[in-house]
């Protein structure tokens, strides 16, 4: 999940990976209309499993990455990640339009994290 200040209302999930990246413009990604992100809590939730990665928001997918090939530049989700939680000012593309001082202090807020995870077949 991604969102960024001059686009609020947004709600993004994009794989990084070595081919599939904004520095090349071959990124993958999309997008929800999600107006309340700022007031209300919802739940972001990845499945992420050896062939897809599916992305959604309070239950409704908006986002699907099917694994294309075994080349670990384009699908390097066989090996363990960890989850960063994070406030992100400025950059390439927070920062493209300039940074609005007056958002500061900013403030994020998390109810619960969870993460499953299947039984080993």
């Amino acid at each position: 999940m991604e969102n960024v200040g001059y686009d609020p209302d947004t709600i993004l999930a994009t794989v990084h990976t070595k081919s599939f990246n904004h520095m090349l413009g071959t990124q993958k990604g999309g997008k929800i209309s999600l107006p309340d992100n700022r007031d209300v809590f919802h739940v972001y939730s990845i499945e992420w499993d050896s062939i897809t990665v599916k992305a959604y928001v309070d239950g409704k997918r908006y986002f699907n990455f099917d694994k294309p090939s075994d080349n670990p530049n384009e699908w390097p989700f066989d090996k363990r990640f960890y989850l960063i939680l994070n406030v992100a000012v400025g950059g390439d593309w927070g920062g493209e339009y300039g940074i609005d001082d007056t958002i500061f202090p900013a403030t994020m807020e998390i109810d619960y994290v969870r993460v499953y995870q299947e039984p080993k077949k």
